[in-house]
């Protein structure tokens, strides 16, 4: 992706708390009229400050979408516009803005993983929008929801002391569907080329539903300009073929699964029949389980009303991570989060249920095993007696190199299954990483 710092819209990213220590008007350069807000004001506030300021953007978009027109027509006309048109960027100056550093910290002087997703989630979300806007305020916009979510990775560290900017633009359309692509950029001295001052690349997929009737709605079109977004183009292109594909690749992983059932039901079989011989280095997965339960508020809301993706992988993020600490006994490294798909969407006042649990590890590599968590969330609605999974997320850890070195003897286990649906849902999900690195 080309980055121009003068063509993105960039929106500042500033602390959403005031000094507690500082009691001037004026807070990072802004004025007395600034709009935010005392702590004591704040308890309890879940937004980001990326969400917030997002969301406080001025623009006749957003206004429209928060207050649509009633009785609006749809969109008649298709645009055609460009990257360069929905390209936008943040930047969050966590050099200088101490208390937006503190907000992002993680315990390692790095970024938040959790919070940093979430933000990707809103930004992708307001590109789309610019994307779709026909900019005419008598006609209905468009509801925009998270589809799904490209496999992300952590190309290096992100450290909370350095100042980190994310730019993102469209780059392919369908008939009613967009994908966005984000980088995460922090450049240092030692770094200062832009492809090694990316620390992480996400691509988004949204969806476009009429407002009103809540059938898919066309989009846009989308028209390259330089020779990059023409291949950022191609490439999204093949990856939606490759998508439709996957199902019916998917089958030639079929042949032969009862012997891996067996495979891989064989030590779980011994663990529940004969306890006492059961292999010390190895654990049943159910026994791996972590879980919790939340009831989503109306803070955690995007502006279509819904809970928004970002929550939902922040949350997912934060109980994989705690279940990959518990499971190694030393602080995990975050390595990835594999393809999101949303199948549902999420109210406020549902009931949300998250369940994770370690799937299997990779112990090829010594010096870097890999824990692979699945955390699955369910929709669960007491009063009718229904449970429905909105979304399933698998994120890979390994160990952090300065934990390892403190604990002699270290070793990670093998998780092994005890039911056929635990060792079927391990099967499904090495086949789908295996056809993801065919892919690549």
């Amino acid at each position: 992706m080309e980055f121009n710092c003068s063509s993105p819209t960039t929106i500042p990213v500033v602390s959403t708390f005031a000094s507690p220590f500082d009691t001037s008007a004026a807070v990072n350069g802004s004025d007395s009229t600034s709009t935010r807000k005392p702590i004591s004001l704040w308890p309890g506030m879940y937004h980001s400050p990326v969400t917030n300021a997002l969301w406080e953007a001025k623009s006749q978009i957003f206004e429209r979408l928060l207050d649509p027109p009633k009785d609006a027509p749809p969109q008649s006309e298709l645009l055609t516009k460009t990257p360069s048109q929905s390209r936008t960027s943040i930047l969050y100056n966590l050099s200088s803005d101490y208390i937006l550093r503190e907000q992002y910290r993680d315990p390692w002087n790095e970024v938040r993983i959790g919070k940093l997703l979430e933000d990707l989630d809103a930004l992708a979300g307001t590109i789309s929008v610019k994307h779709c806007s026909d900019d005419d305020s008598t006609t209905r916009p468009l509801l925009l929801v998270t589809a799904s979510v490209d496999k992300i990775v952590l190309k290096k560290p992100i450290s909370v002391d350095i100042d980190l900017k994310i730019v993102g633009s469209v780059i392919w359309v369908g008939r009613s569907s967009i994908e966005i692509q984000l980088e995460v950029i922090q450049s240092t001295e030692e770094n200062s080329d832009v492809s090694e001052s990316v620390a992480v690349t996400a691509n988004f997929i949204f969806v476009a539903r009429d407002s009103k009737t809540g059938k898919a709605a066309p989009v846009n079109r989308l028209s390259p300009e330089t020779e990059r977004e023409k291949f950022l183009f191609e490439e999204a292109e093949a990856r939606s073929k490759l998508r439709k594909r996957k199902r019916v690749d998917r089958r030639e992983f079929e042949h032969g699964e009862i012997n891996r059932l067996d495979a891989l039901l064989a030590e779980g079989r011994i663990f529940c029949d004969m306890p006492a011989l059961a292999d010390r280095d190895s654990i049943l997965l159910k026994d791996t389980h972590l879980e919790n339960a939340l009831i989503c508020q109306p803070q955690q809301r995007n502006i279509h009303g819904r809970i928004f993706g970002g929550f939902l992988m922040h949350r997912a993020f934060e109980l994989a991570f705690s279940t990959a600490y518990a499971f190694a006994g030393l602080v995990p490294c975050f390595l990835e989060v594999d393809h999101v798909d949303f199948l549902r969407p999420v109210d406020v006042g549902d009931f949300l249920r998250l369940k994770s649990c370690v799937l299997y590890t990779e112990l090829e590599n010594p010096d870097q095993p890999l824990i692979n968590v699945e955390v699955v969330a369910h929709v669960t609605r007491p009063e009718i007696r229904t449970s429905e999974v909105s979304n399933t997320f698998y994120f890979t850890f390994s160990v952090r190199p300065e934990a390892k070195a403190t604990k002699n003897g270290f070793k990670i286990r093998n998780v092994v299954p005890a039911t056929e649906e635990e060792a079927r849902r391990i099967l499904e999900r090495m086949d789908a990483e295996m056809l993801t690195r065919k892919s690549q």
